[in-house]
């Protein structure tokens, strides 16, 4: 087997939740998603689609501007905790101080799905996914939690996530995204508003 044909059978496909709310290094706030975007494709990653932008209010709300998000479907060959690695070194790159969760940010890069995978366990996962608000807030894991325990929860990563994977499905539950969408309150939904292209 040629070594190309073993390094595509090795890619994953990943799905990755970019968002912004803070304008320190550049003009408009969406050229940090798209500066994001030349530097993951210099560490290994191949950007297979791109959402829209979107423009949601911050989370939780009241904590700072509105932001600027969107999800892309990627594929790479980096394991999930390499892949981490990268992703918090281009936010370093691109001027992210990590001081309170959930506070503004000029970049915010989570990954929400590698390949399906469940880490580090299913009752791990079921841990985060299950932990109240006011918890979540000043509590972090020591370890990767995969699926993105908050994905079911957010429509502000839901809607960028169906433009670019409308048949993608929940790893623990095998639910379909638009049932989850169905479950986002109307008006937040109505705040998820896309921005013009260019």
């Amino acid at each position: 087997m040629h070594q190309e044909e073993n390094d595509r059978i090795n890619l994953k496909t990943v799905y990755l939740a970019l968002g912004t709310n803070e304008n320190k290094h550049f003009d408009q706030t969406h050229e940090v998603i798209k500066a994001s975007y030349d530097l993951l494709q210099d560490k290994y990653l191949k950007i297979l689609k791109a959402s829209p932008f979107y423009k949601t209010p911050a989370f939780p709300a009241g904590s700072g501007p509105d932001y600027v998000n969107s999800v892309i479907k990627a594929e790479t060959a980096l394991c999930p905790k390499e892949l981490m690695t990268v992703l918090h070194d281009i936010e370093n790159q691109l001027g992210r101080v990590r001081q309170k969760r959930w506070g503004a940010r000029v970049i915010d890069i989570d990954l929400l799905d590698y390949q399906g995978q469940i880490l580090p366990s299913r009752k791990i996962y079921q841990k985060w996914r299950d932990m109240p608000l006011e918890l979540q807030k000043t509590t972090w894991p020591d370890d990767l939690i995969l699926p993105h325990p908050r994905i079911q929860d957010r429509g502000f990563v839901l809607v960028p996530l169906r433009a670019v994977a409308p048949d993608w499905r929940h790893p623990v539950t095998s639910e379909k995204i638009d049932t989850f969408i169905a479950q986002i309150d109307s008006n937040e939904l109505k705040q998820i508003v896309q921005l013009p292209s260019g």
